[in-house]
């Protein structure tokens, strides 16, 4: 039995994909780490295949046509026997005893062949993440002790409330495998920031939520080419509004709030986070082009669903990327650059 299925995409990875790799391994035998070669020109497909030759039993490579990392995750999604599923990109890594602690929870939960039926199993677990500047000797943990219960099975109906500095990503969850099937969440191929649409998308389908306070995910944060980058992410734009409207309208949240009310309510203020970004770095480039690109964005909102524009506009976060005028837009642009700076996000 494979208790966890980690998908790793890798792109050019060969600098640092050992780290990853090397820290995923721990689990031994209960999981399996799949290594998605997704076309890359350097040593990437070498290293994969050595891992895959040097543990058979645990480490999958697989080579394929470049597709972007969302298409990468779809792939490993495909192929995954875990009960779980785990992405964990190329220069990132999980914490060696948060690992152990994670994996020995899991095992607990699916003892007695309560696995094969599904009962009583958490559809999600959540656990911390590490915004590491490793090259700086800096780090900062976000972590849910206000959202959720410590090591307590609970819903969205008994949550806490979310801070402005937290939100739900990809590398602070690991769904049950068929949830993410059963919500049928397909991520777009060649086009940066869907993590954004996996960590959105299969919400709805969750039911039982469990809550480690375990620094698990380490993310790296630094490298110039990195998709948050700020400079990177402002020639990206496009990929960004895309995602972003991808996630808008995605998931019927009018469906979600009869069932699930606090669930609607995060999910608006995550649609909210998405179109701040948007806004910001569309600011930030400082053409008439990007401006015309910001109302569009906008617009696009308004036509699918009026009542959610009206919200982000007046009553979230997003609006206040979107005010009027020069001094709206010099705003806007100084409470980002503060927010950066006491969040440490890049």
């Amino acid at each position: 039995m494979k208790y966890i299925t980690f998908t790793v995409p890798c792109y050019n990875s060969e600098n640092y994909m050992r780290r990853c790799i090397d820290s995923l391994l721990t689990g031994g035998s209960d999981v399996e780490i799949i290594l998605i070669n997704d076309g890359s020109t350097d040593g990437t497909a070498r290293i994969a295949d050595e891992y895959q030759l040097t543990y058979p039993d645990i480490v999958r490579a697989v080579h394929k046509e470049n597709g972007g990392h969302g298409s990468g995750v779809n792939k490993g999604l495909e192929l995954a026997r875990g009960i779980y599923y785990k992405v964990v990109d190329s220069d990132d890594w999980l914490d060696p005893d948060a690992y152990k602690k994670l994996l020995a929870r899991v095992k607990d939960f699916c003892g007695g062949g309560r696995a094969e039926f599904g009962e009583d199993l958490p559809d999600l677990f959540v656990c911390n993440y590490v915004y590491d500047h490793l090259d700086e000797g800096k780090a900062r943990s976000m972590d849910y002790r206000n959202v959720f219960p410590v090591e307590e099975m609970c819903g969205w109906n008994t949550i806490g409330h979310f801070r402005p500095s937290q939100y739900l990503i990809m590398h602070s969850l690991m769904f049950r495998t068929n949830i993410l099937r059963k919500s049928g969440v397909k991520l777009p191929e060649h086009t940066f920031y869907v993590d954004n649409l996996f960590s959105y998308q299969p919400l709805p389908y969750v039911e039982r939520i469990f809550y480690m306070n375990i620094d698990l995910y380490h993310y790296y944060l630094g490298r110039e080419d990195q998709s948050v980058n700020e400079k990177v992410l402002m020639k990206r734009i496009d990929q960004q509004i895309r995602v972003t409207e991808l996630v808008a309208e995605c998931v019927d949240l009018n469906e979600v709030k009869k069932k699930y009310p606090r669930l609607a309510s995060y999910m608006t203020r995550n649609i909210s986070i998405m179109l701040s970004i948007s806004s910001i770095h569309l600011l930030l480039i400082k053409t008439a082009e990007a401006e015309q690109k910001r109302r569009d964005m906008w617009e696009r909102i308004k036509a699918h669903n009026a009542a959610l524009y009206y919200r982000l506009r007046y009553s979230t976060l997003s609006g206040l990327t979107y005010l009027p005028g020069r001094l709206g837009g010099r705003l806007t642009i100084s409470g980002y650059r503060f927010a950066r700076k006491i969040y440490q996000f890049q």
